[in-house]
């Protein structure tokens, strides 16, 4: 009996080690293909993480190229996504990582949303700015255009003021003379009896033109085309003249008349035709011709 007995009580356990084997190996191989499948989907997450980290540095790159303006915030974005990546590449796939990496991503995308929308912004004001710029060179284009038009019909009308209010002669005459003991003048025609030159003219009236001294020079030239009498230089601004003789008056805008003496050297005055210019300043008001025989 004894023998039987333990013989059943064997038997039994074997049957329960059997059981509990058979329980533990299915137990196995189902943790084991649970295992896997985890695997397979961390895995699948993570090239999932790697393709959303690769396609935010293709859009900052693209954003990049297209905003000057934010260049350096969107470069250092830029990095911190490529050292996640990194990152992402050489560690394995486990729920840790990957939590944290999600949660890397979500807070990348929500900065990529947030630099992207200041990119826009600052772009749009760039945009508006090169507008406002366009526009304020076309107008101060237009401004210096008008002023220089103004400029322009300022020098016209200046210079048709100064020739309007500039001396004018008229009725000019020259002729041979000499002077008397007497001091009486008397013409003469002839070369060897003429001392000096005498010009006469009136000073034509002008309202415009300022009262005042006025210098008057006269030019005689002989025949043999040189000049006689002072043979005094005298500079303006941008020119000098050499005179005859001159003489200064009191001009108050009415018709003034006004002779010139010139004084001849002996042999300057020959026979032939004599050349005169009237000068008031630089400017050649008038001139004549005349003849000693």
């Amino acid at each position: 009996m004894t023998a039987q007995n333990n013989n059943l009580t064997l038997k039994i356990l074997i049957g329960v080690l059997g059981a509990l084997l058979l329980i533990l190996g299915i137990f196995t191989y189902k943790f084991y293909n649970e295992e896997k499948q985890n695997k397979a989907i961390l895995q699948q997450e993570k090239d999932l993480i790697e393709s959303e980290l690769g396609e935010l540095i293709t859009k900052y790159d693209n954003a990049i190229a297209l905003n000057e303006v934010m260049d350096d915030h969107l470069l250092k974005a830029k990095e911190r996504i490529v050292v996640l990546l990194d990152s992402v590449k050489d560690n394995d796939a486990n729920l840790a990582l990957i939590s944290r990496y999600r949660r890397e991503v979500g807070k990348l995308k929500r900065e990529r949303e947030r630099l992207f929308k200041l990119a826009d912004s600052l772009t749009t004001a760039n945009a508006q700015l090169a507008t406002d710029l366009d526009s304020t060179s076309v107008a101060l284009n237009q401004r210096i255009i008008l002023s220089d038009s103004l400029q322009t019909q300022n020098a016209q009308l200046a210079e048709i003021v100064e020739r309007g209010s500039a001396l004018t002669a008229a009725n000019i005459k020259a002729e041979g003379v000499r002077v008397r003991n007497s001091g009486k003048i008397s013409t003469s025609s002839k070369a060897s009896k003429a001392e000096k030159v005498r010009v006469c003219f009136t000073l034509s009236p002008n309202k415009l033109t300022e009262k005042g001294d006025k210098e008057l020079f006269v030019q005689v030239i002989n025949p043999e085309n040189n000049l006689i009498g002072d043979k005094v230089s005298v500079n303006f601004d941008d020119a000098v003249l050499t005179y005859s003789g001159r003489n200064k008056v009191f001009y108050e805008n009415e018709a003034l008349d006004v002779c010139v003496l010139v004084d001849a050297a002996e042999g300057e005055l020959v026979k032939g035709n004599y050349v005169v210019n009237l000068f008031s300043g630089p400017r050649m008001i008038s001139n004549t011709q005349f003849e000693l025989k």
